[in-house]
């Protein structure tokens, strides 16, 4: 087995979540919205790269989301937390609905198989939406605490975590629903 170039991105996107989350917690909150938005290029590049140039693999299907879902608990984990640095979090209601979605999905997936099938656990176009808007939560979170609340803060941040949790709570269900359909098919 050998290493192609998404393979490479991914494996930089993994390294980056350490340095992220100095970054965090220690208030270089230019830097970690710096780090948060490489990491982003990194995963979109990587995907383009692998369909472009037919770098599919099966390592790339399990470091991919995996890189994903280490980078995103990181930052709502970090973004949560009480932090002297942090002018704004993340409520803790809504990074635990997240990272609960998360860890409920990969479970049932790795019950649905009984080895690693990329094809039979696909993301669906709502869990996909719901991704992009917890990037954009956390997104908005690390710029504002970078560059300051103000004008959109007090109009946008308190709407985008309420969305959130209804976009992670949507989907969670879909996903289960989906996972449970696929297992009486089978059966």
């Amino acid at each position: 087995m050998y290493l192609t170039l998404p393979n490479v991105l991914t494996l930089l996107r993994i390294l980056a979540v350490p340095v992220f989350a100095i970054a965090v917690w220690y208030g270089r909150n230019v830097g970690a919205c710096v780090i948060f938005a490489l990491a982003g290029l990194t995963d979109m590049l990587d995907g383009y790269i692998a369909r472009r140039f037919n770098q599919k693999s099966t390592l790339g299907a399990i470091l991919d989301p995996a890189a994903d879902k280490l980078l995103m608990t990181t930052a709502f984990v970090l973004l949560a937390m009480p932090n002297d640095y942090l002018a704004i979090r993340i409520p803790a209601w809504v990074a635990i609905l997240a990272i609960s979605r998360d860890v409920a999905i990969s479970l049932v997936a790795l019950r649905a198989s009984s080895h690693f099938d990329p094809a039979k656990f696909r993301p669906t176009l709502l869990g996909k939406f719901t991704t992009g808007v917890q990037l954009v939560t956390i997104s908005l979170t690390l710029l504002f605490n970078a560059v300051g609340p103000e004008p959109w803060y007090p109009v946008l941040v308190p709407w985008i975590y309420y969305v959130t949790a209804a976009m992670v709570l949507a989907s969670g269900m879909h996903y289960f629903f989906r996972a449970t359909g696929q297992r009486t098919e089978a059966s």
